[in-house]
């Protein structure tokens, strides 16, 4: 399956995938600073250019009007799609000043489930990503590692999760009460099931040597 690397202009905390051949690597804006930052060429650069001055020589680039409905790293998403990418490793989509921004990648990862796609948006030791109507199971890496789930909608049903502190059994999760954070990855893996609905799901990763 194609895989992208989108570098976004949040926080960078280091780099958990690395780019092999094949891969597909976009920089959304001053997502350029963070490639820079992480030692890679981007095969294209796309977007307004209101955080960060287009640079000098740049090649391959995607220019986009200021005023849109879709942010620069969802443009950035669209493209990947586009390019028949069906993995999607965000970067630098949360942090920084921007809580909106990082609340439009967390939905940005719906987008790509709907499509066919799976998104993970990294964070500080910790990775997002977005389920509907499934099943995901995960691999335990840190010993206690935190898990949380938030509704992505009014409401979702039916919802498993087995291998965790406080396991749930066919219990529902509402966008109005968070009931669904900082619980812990006991076993060595977790299944996370919903039925009717959408979920963003994060758990905790290892710490990297170098970020």
């Amino acid at each position: 399956m194609k895989r992208c690397l989108i570098f976004a202009a949040g926080t960078f905390f280091g780099r958990r995938e690395r780019p092999t051949p094949g891969d597909l690597v976009l920089a959304a804006d001053a997502g350029y600073l963070t490639c820079q930052e992480a030692g890679v060429e981007p095969d294209i650069l796309l977007g307004d250019f209101d955080s960060m001055e287009v640079p000098a020589g740049a090649e391959h680039l995607v220019r986009l009007p200021v005023e849109k409905d879709d942010t620069d790293t969802l443009a950035a998403v669209r493209l990947a799609l586009d390019r028949g990418c069906g993995v999607v490793y965000i970067y630098g989509g949360t942090g920084g000043k921007r809580l909106d921004h990082t609340l439009a990648n967390l939905q940005t990862l719906l987008f790509l489930r709907r499509r066919g796609a799976r998104g993970y948006l990294y964070d500080d030791d910790f990775v997002w990503t977005a389920i509907e109507n499934e099943s995901l199971t995960i691999e335990k890496t840190v010993e206690w590692g935190l898990f949380s789930a938030f509704c992505l909608g009014d409401r979702a049903e039916g919802i498993d999760e087995v291998g965790l502190q406080y396991p749930l059994a066919d219990a529902a999760l509402a966008a109005d009460f968070p009931l669904g954070v900082s619980n812990h990855i006991l076993e060595s893996t977790a299944t996370i099931t919903v039925r009717r609905g959408a979920l963003a799901v994060g758990w905790q990763l290892p710490p990297i040597s170098c970020k």
